[in-house]
């Protein structure tokens, strides 16, 4: 199994839809897929539990770093949700159980690892224990941003914070951490933006989500697209909206999806959602 985080010290930058959409997806091409919700606002818990190809465990994520519970997980070709809840916010009160959390943690995703093919962790925007736990015990780790000042600017903390910055988490607890990148979400086709993208770029481009293709390189990015918060709203996959809009939007989805999924090493054969 290989553990996707999705972490940024921002909130509202659709890491939630980002986790929702890409899970669906996932399963669609064959996957065995594990979500975990490590945020208390429970925003990807919430559409996948509307979903009916996605069950939902019986415990909670606060629950099972919190407490020495037992999680039962059958083979299923259904998405399993491990919910967020209240109990993950006092997870970072608590200074003198932080070694017992991240452990949990892990050894959760030790005890999934012959039964799922991909885990993706949600994690909320504040830098604390949970945020530090998925990372600590993470394969890979991707950054969705928005295309504002504000949040180019904090992409230096999300990098190198002295305590929660990727490179200090790789470099002093989990050496294996690869970042997969930052991941543009809610783009809207406006020159301010575009302005935005075009310093990103050349402040981080060799740290965005990108491939080569023909000799040149295409950064992904995922554009703000009413669809995907109907999607959201309903507890659907976004191709299953049957609107030209959500088809539109998906066609421009796949391909990042696709992209970050290969980073991972899994091999993608997707023509049939095309």
């Amino acid at each position: 199994m290989k553990t996707l985080v999705l972490a940024n010290q921002k909130g509202g930058v659709g890491k939630s839809a980002i986790a929702t959409q890409l899970a669906h997806y996932s399963r669609t091409i064959g996957l065995r897929v594990l979500v975990i919700d490590l945020d208390h606002q429970r925003n990807t818990s919430r559409p996948l539990m509307a979903h009916a190809d996605v069950m939902t465990l019986p415990v909670t994520s606060g629950t099972v770093l919190e407490e020495d519970a037992t999680v039962e997980i059958r083979t299923t070709d259904q998405i399993v949700l491990l919910a967020g809840d209240d109990k993950l916010t006092a997870l970072e009160k608590q200074a003198g159980n932080h070694n017992a959390f991240a452990t949990r943690l892990r050894n959760l995703l030790k005890a999934c690892d012959q039964s799922f093919d991909l885990c993706i962790i949600d994690t909320n925007p504040n830098p604390d224990i949970r945020y530090a736990s998925a990372l600590i015990s993470a394969d890979y780790a991707l950054a969705p941003v928005q295309l504002n000042q504000e949040a180019i600017e904090g992409i230096a903390g999300l990098l190198g914070h002295p305590r929660f910055g990727l490179s200090k988490i790789k470099t002093a607890l989990n050496p294996k951490l690869e970042f997969l990148g930052i991941l543009p979400n809610l783009v809207e086709p406006t020159p301010f933006q575009r302005g935005n993208m075009i310093t990103l770029t050349e402040k981080f481009g060799t740290r965005l989500v990108s491939e080569k293709r023909a000799g040149e390189t295409r950064y992904g990015f995922i554009p703000k697209r009413s669809a995907i918060a109907e999607a959201q709203a309903v507890g659907q996959f976004l191709p299953e909206l049957k609107k030209t809009a959500a088809r539109d939007a998906w066609n421009e989805i796949q391909p990042v999806f696709d992209m970050v999924l290969s980073r991972m090493g899994f091999k993608i054969a997707s023509e049939a959602l095309n």
